[in-house]
């Protein structure tokens, strides 16, 4: 069976695609721009790409008659004043493209719209969904509030404001009540709804199990880090300053911050939570949610969130293709270098650490393995594993690795020593050219510091491996 995805690119469609295509179901992805899309090698058999503009309706005769199933995924609040006007637009066109297919059910995103005064932004989706309700498939509209998951915009806001500052003055809307819910719970019901009769026609809130301010939000945060968090409410912040504060605290659009404000004054609280029956759903406190955001491996990982919903595999993913390095609010430290010789450059990254050591520099390393036991760590004496080989799972020095695979030639490692922060560092293989990745997520104003202050020693550790490498002569210690 066919299904249409639109928002393919966005952070609900980039998770959703690949447990489509496990379940067996060929995907036809609308995106703007195809060169901009890229996917997974191990998926792109079973999907289709076609470019379209919602807001352009002769782009939409691409759409092909022989969808089964589609899901509406998109919103423009971040791209203009005047989405409102742009989303309704896009709705009736894309209703009335879908009229001509022979698509059975549409499944729609929206946000929670129980409140007698609604926001712009949620007042627009209401419209949308009465737009795309009048068309002749069936509807299932899922509603939900703050979704919580590494990448989202709302988990990326509430991060970067719990992490930079210690003490916060907020505007009075820290105290509006929502009801956020986790990644995993929402794509969970969005797969678990679809081709599922029993809710055609129908429109379900979502959110977690419990009702927090937004501030019992930024405080249960701080606390899941391990952050002394300290946040004061004012009643004198006008929504432009507010919209100001986020933008120049958080790494959000200006546009974006304007619209979050907006909504941030409406209670987002679910009432009609009956998919949780229907599908068996439990949802869990919201501090759960944080944990499963930043439990190692999982972060930007869309392998955990299919595992319970897949009903039947048409292919074998690589598992690498979903194993994600976080990039937001990270700092990286990129080197490249050609290769010659790869077997030889995979089986030099293959022994390193334990009694081989880290090619150069040796008692940097050294040096930072003691004072990792200093301040109670791992440090260097764990060693490896296992002395020829590598295995997701085995430790190295004060390493984790978290996929290690030859015919890939990828070794990715999780940093296990005493940091302000998270640490990875990945060595791959493209073509002809090394590529060795360090990357550090920092924990609060320290964490920002630590990189600042260690980075000219990265650099000169870094480059020397790099080149020791690519180097097919036998490396010093």
């Amino acid at each position: 069976m066919n299904v249409l995805l639109t928002g393919a690119t966005g952070y609900i469609g980039k998770r959703l695609l690949p447990i489509l295509v496990e379940n067996g179901y060929t995907v036809i992805c609308c995106v703007r721009d195809a060169n901009k899309f890229h996917v997974e090698d191990s998926i792109k058999e079973y999907i289709e790409v076609i470019e379209i503009d919602l807001t352009i309706k002769e782009t939409l005769t691409k759409i092909p008659t022989n969808i089964d199933f589609a899901y509406y995924l998109v919103h423009s609040m971040s791209t203009s004043k005047d989405f409102s006007e742009l989303e309704k637009i896009s709705a009736i066109n894309f209703r009335e493209a879908l009229n001509r297919t022979n698509v059975k059910q549409v499944i729609y995103l929206s946000g929670i719209v129980n409140s007698q005064t609604l926001s712009k932004h949620l007042n627009s989706r209401k419209n949308v969904e009465i737009e795309l309700g009048k068309g002749k498939y069936s509807l299932t509209t899922v509603r939900a509030g703050i979704i919580i998951g590494s990448g989202s915009a709302s988990f990326e806001i509430i991060r970067d404001l719990v992490e930079k500052l210690p003490v916060m003055i907020t505007p009075k809307w820290l105290r509006t009540k929502c009801q956020p819910i986790g990644i995993s719970d929402v794509i969970k019901i969005l797969i678990g709804i679809l081709h599922n009769e029993s809710v055609y026609n129908k429109s379900f809130d979502i959110g977690g199990n419990e009702i927090l301010t937004y501030k019992e939000m930024l405080l249960g945060f701080a606390w899941v880090r391990g952050l002394k968090r300290y946040i004061w409410t004012v009643p004198v912040m006008t929504p432009k300053l507010s919209s100001y504060w986020l933008y120049f605290v958080t790494s959000t659009s200006y546009k974006l911050a304007v619209s979050l404000v907006d909504s941030m004054k409406v209670e987002v609280i679910a009432k009609n939570d009956t998919i949780n029956k229907i599908l068996n759903i439990h949802p869990l406190p919201y501090k759960e949610y944080i944990k499963q955001a930043f439990e190692q491996i999982e972060h930007n990982e869309i392998i955990s969130s299919w595992k319970d919903s897949t009903i039947s595999g048409r292919m074998n993913f690589k598992i690498s293709d979903y194993i994600k390095v976080p990039e937001f609010g990270c700092f990286t430290d990129i080197r490249s270098k050609q290769v010659s010789d790869i077997n030889s450059c995979i089986e030099k990254i293959w022994h390193i650490g334990g009694d081989t050591g880290w090619y150069y520099a040796n008692w940097l390393w050294r040096l930072r393995g003691f004072i990792d036991k200093l301040f109670g760590g791992v440090g260097l004496r764990r060693g490896r594993t296992n002395v020829t080989d590598i295995h997701a799972g085995d430790t190295l020095d004060f390493w984790r690795v978290l996929y290690a695979n030859k015919t890939e030639k990828r070794l990715l490692l999780f940093a296990e020593m005493k940091l302000p922060g998270e640490a990875w560092l990945e060595f791959r293989i493209v073509d002809t050219v090394l590529i060795q990745t360090a990357t550090f997520r920092p924990k609060g104003l320290f964490g920002r510091l630590y990189w600042y202050l260690v980075f000219p020693l990265h650099g000169f550790i870094f480059r020397g491996l790099l080149r020791e490498l690519t180097n097919l002569k036998k490396s010093s210690k």
